[in-house]
């Protein structure tokens, strides 16, 4: 098992440079500062027309290989909610910790005999944290357990989900929207996301959309149709005037536009402690197969070997959906994946500890550290400045897993979160965020002149979201070094 501090084998071992490589970064930042106090006239101008003051943003513009002084540095060593560029650090020390071809298994077992095709007694299956078992995943787990020739179960299915020992939460606290999927919680055992993708499908002859809901939930009364009505798409999900607070009904009192063509629209489940027994209940009961007992929460006995496992996709991949569509319960899972790893305990605090040890043992402490919160952004707590941010990802371009997390990052013009930003197509690699308070970008980006730059730049005030087009001029600027 990979751990933080020692030195690991690889082709360049960073704890063997750590310190002279952060004494030059440190160097190179503060001797720049003061000559890199103006910020570029185009982003102050679009700070001015956004009316967002000078003194609430923090910009750092410099080399990747830490050679040349700051081309921008502004209020760059003060603490700022970053949003979900923590991403960015949650990522790297992920890759940098696990490996990019780690992954995570979920072990199913057996108590009893098989015969005929009956299970005699539970089938168990215990969560180790996977980010990404969503549906067809959690299908093809289960159609494996009946291909080994189960097809009724006597007993139960237990869900272990002790590997994660994290505090209940409202799902609505942090911002009021417990249906958004972005505000679902982590599990050791988490299914889909916690929530429900409903696809509407047009059938014109017969005046109705056709609903199609992933996954099945068992006990859960699901309209399988919904009137259409004429008129532009427009905002579609608030015309069907869901009713989706109710745990044991999905409904709509609206229509679904016709003009919208096919569209999915994914909820996150009102009782997400229920979720995944309905979902699994759900998904056994669709493949054909029987249940005389129930779904239910439980711990697998000690003395049990597993059946088999199922792998989850390798984390270079997991890290793209991470950073690309800035999913925050994927992010968490992995913050919360290293505690479990490290520490052999999946808290948030066990989590904490190894991300600070992480930062001092590859960064060092020369510009300072992050406040750790849970790894995603969506947090109130969570701090870095923009010169710590900055002298993470120098380290991480001189790192063995700087592709994998810069193929990662959103691409100017592409893909993800930036796909309608582009300053030219492809010419910067960059991370968001945004919180109602803050906002964030930060990444690499190429110079015209064929340089390459770390750039970050944040945001925190009420008006924070307006700061955008002030950092798409920096980010322009950064472009047009020439």
């Amino acid at each position: 098992m990979p751990r933080v501090s020692p030195c690991a084998p690889r082709p360049l071992c960073l704890s063997a440079l750590r310190a002279p490589l952060a004494a030059l970064l440190t160097l190179v930042l503060a001797s720049g500062a003061a000559l890199a106090q103006n910020l570029p006239p185009t982003v102050d101008a679009a700070l001015a027309r956004a009316k967002v003051p000078r003194d609430a943003v923090s910009m750092l513009v410099v080399d990747v290989d830490a050679l040349q002084p700051p081309r921008v540095a502004w209020r760059q060593q003060v603490p700022m909610n970053p949003a979900s560029v923590m991403k960015l650090v949650t990522t790297y020390a992920a890759l940098d910790i696990l490996g990019p071809a780690f992954s995570w298994r979920t072990p199913v077992f057996v108590d009893g005999p098989v015969r005929n095709g009956v299970l005699e007694g539970n089938l168990y299956i215990q969560g180790q944290g996977d980010p990404k078992l969503v549906m067809e995943r959690a299908w093809l787990l289960l159609r494996r357990v009946q291909g080994l020739g189960i097809r009724r179960i006597t007993g139960d299915i237990v869900l272990d989900r002790s590997a994660f020992d994290t505090p209940e939460v409202d799902a609505s606290a942090f911002d009021g929207e417990g249906l958004r999927p972005y505000n679902v919680a982590p599990d050791a055992l988490l299914v889909n996301f916690k929530s429900v993708a409903m696809t509407f499908i047009p059938n014109r002859a017969a005046q109705v959309a056709q609903v199609a809901f992933d996954p099945p939930l068992a006990g859960v009364a699901m309209q399988p149709t919904v009137p259409l009505s004429a008129g532009e798409c427009g905002d579609w999900t608030a015309t069907l005037l869901p009713e989706v607070a109710d745990p044991t009904r999905l409904a709509f009192a609206g229509s679904y536009p016709a003009a919208c063509g096919e569209k999915t629209w994914a909820v996150a489940y009102a009782d997400p402690r229920t979720f995944g027994a309905r979902a699994v209940a759900g998904l056994w009961s669709e493949l054909g197969n029987q249940l005389q007992g129930q779904v239910r929460d439980g711990r697998v006995p000690a003395d049990l070997k597993p059946l088999f496992e199922a792998s989850s996709p390798p984390l270079a991949e997991v890290v793209r959906d991470i950073n690309k569509f800035s999913n925050n319960v994927m992010a968490q899972q992995l913050f919360l994946t290293l505690g479990l790893q490290q520490k052999k305990r999946g808290t948030l605090e066990a989590s904490r500890t190894t991300m600070r040890q992480w930062w001092n043992d590859r960064i060092g402490t020369g510009e300072g550290q992050p406040v750790f919160d849970n790894g995603s952004g969506l947090s109130r707590d969570e701090r870095v400045t923009a010169a710590e941010l900055a002298k993470m990802l120098q380290v991480a371009w001189r790192s063995p897993v700087m592709s994998e997390l810069m193929s990662s990052l959103p691409a100017a013009g592409v893909d993800g979160t930036m796909r309608r930003r582009a300053p030219r197509a492809g010419a910067a690699h960059l991370k968001t965020g945004t919180l109602r308070d803050a906002s964030a970008l930060a990444g690499f980006v190429d110079g015209a002149s064929g340089r390459r730059y770390v750039l970050v730049a944040i945001a925190n005030d009420g008006n924070a979201a307006a700061a955008r087009p002030a950092f798409d001029a920096l980010v322009n600027w950064a472009v047009q070094d020439n």
